[in-house]
């Protein structure tokens, strides 16, 4: 396979898939040629949206019509999984490029190795390097707005530490919990809130996360930028100005709000899409959408409505769990990427991937390298229409109930869900669901398995 790095660069002059193919002596020359700035980069990510909650991956009760028209628009990933079943992990592995068996945070909190105690959110350290800091290596101007997750206030992991110029949102998790708090981080101060003060629901704070997003794209129009934008939009609580289009459907208010809650959030992405292209800048501008982790139910399991949840809006989509499960309903996340003129338009890729991938493949498209040591590889091949080597393997481990561990490995799916007992295994193509074992059938797979999970991971104090 060709350098990516070097395909890039003559892909920025050729426009066209065609450069995926060129000889080397042929991009040579073409490197010789001023290309264009390397794209704009916007990465939004919502949070506990489930794999069927678009209707681009088979939602039929709840509009997304600005969402759909993004993956109509680019290229749409049915095999794409997040870095974990639960947030803090999943936006650790996203930033740093390592799935949990390497990276720094392996779940919501760890356990002090010598003390036994339970941690709080364990943050990002100074010698982690993210997206943005890789990013600002190439000249982009970096923001984020949403939920951070992996950094308390005042230590290395804020924002403004990792390399975003810019941030407004939550740095503790527990905080995003809801949607009409007292106060927000704007860098690395506290901004009070005061139209939620005193219980008041007056000052909806997604608002402010899209307000901020676009500011930034028209502050930054004229250089290269990375904008991530990790919304909290559907996580619990369901708290929403209105539960408009959906207050005529005969539904708990809980779904009607879940539902509101999704279609808002697609109208703020529409509101971005629009302002690309009206600064001329969409041409240039590569937009990712997906989700960190699967469906949560715990709100839904509070007042007995799971399976109304279920049954009424499928946003498992036909897979088995939901977040805090190792089952693809936990960890397999819908992923849209658009490129226009440069991502074919209207395809859907069946390439196995995490968005661990996601820094090495931005770090190809900025035409930088990305840190050593990580385990994701870049998808820009597969996003050019092109092909590539498959992962030998994909990783997961999980602590809340326990030590457990799964592997994707081709169509394969192999989970361990209590150390000592055997592993079970699904072919996920086939069987999406996760229904049939098949382990004894495949016993070369299973050692396969086996010998990946013998050096999958290192060993971390915080999770043992």
């Amino acid at each position: 396979m060709l350098h990516v790095r070097l395909v890039i660069a003559a892909f920025f002059v050729l426009t066209t898939t065609h450069a995926l193919a060129t000889s080397a002596a042929e991009t040579d020359a073409v490197i010789g040629v001023e290309s264009a700035a390397p794209p704009n980069i916007v990465f939004i990510m919502a949070d506990d949206l489930g794999y069927g909650d678009l209707g681009c991956f088979g939602q039929k009760e709840m509009l997304t019509p600005n969402i759909d028209g993004l993956a109509a628009s680019g290229m749409r990933f049915t095999q794409c999984y997040s870095g974990s079943t639960v947030c803090a992990p999943s936006r650790c592995s996203l930033l740093t490029g390592k799935h949990n068996g390497h990276a720094r945070v392996r779940g919501n909190a760890g356990w002090d190795g010598k003390d036994r105690v339970k941690t709080p959110e364990l943050p990002l350290e100074d010698d982690d390097v993210t997206i943005a800091e890789v990013l600002k290596k190439s000249g982009y101007a970096t923001g984020a707005t949403g939920k951070w997750g992996v950094g308390q206030p005042g230590t290395s992991g804020m924002p403004t530490r990792q390399g975003f110029d810019e941030f407004l949102g939550f740095l503790n998790q527990r905080h995003a919990h809801g949607y009409y708090p007292e106060y927000i981080w704007r860098n690395e101060t506290m901004i009070s809130l005061d139209q939620n003060l005193g219980g008041q629901q007056n000052d909806w704070i997604h608002d402010r996360m899209t307000e901020f997003a676009l500011d930034f794209i028209r502050e930054n129009q004229q250089q290269p930028f990375f904008l991530y934008v990790p919304y909290t939009i559907p996580h619990g609580r369901y708290e929403v100005p209105t539960d408009n289009p959906y207050s005529d459907r005969d539904w708990p208010q809980p779904l009607r709000s879940y539902a509101a809650m999704i279609t808002r959030m697609d109208t703020d992405v529409g509101k971005m899409l629009h302002l690309l292209e009206d600064l001329k800048i969409i041409d240039n501008t590569l937009v990712f959408f997906t989700s960190d982790n699967g469906a949560e139910i715990y709100y839904f399991r509070e007042h007995d409505l799971v399976d109304v949840f279920d049954e009424t809006l499928n946003s498992r989509g036909g897979l088995t769990g939901w977040k805090r499960d190792l089952t693809d309903g936990g960890i397999r996340v819908p992923m849209i990427a658009s490129w226009p003129g440069h991502i074919p338009a209207g395809q859907t890729s069946e390439f196995v991937c995490a968005l661990y991938d996601i820094l090495p493949t931005l770090a190809d498209v900025a035409g930088t390298t990305p840190p050593p040591g990580i385990d994701g590889q870049s998808i820009l091949p597969t996003l050019l229409g092109g092909t590539q080597a498959a992962h030998e393997f994909l990783y997961w481990e999980f602590f809340e109930r326990g030590f457990q561990q799964a592997v994707r490995h081709g169509p394969y799916k192999a989970i361990r869900l209590k150390q000592g007992k055997p592993l079970q295994l699904f072919n996920v193509m086939e069987d999406p669901g996760e229904q049939i074992d098949i382990a004894g059938r495949h016993p070369d797979i299973i050692a396969k398995v086996e010998d990946y999970l013998k050096t999958a991971r290192t060993d971390s104090p915080f999770w043992p």
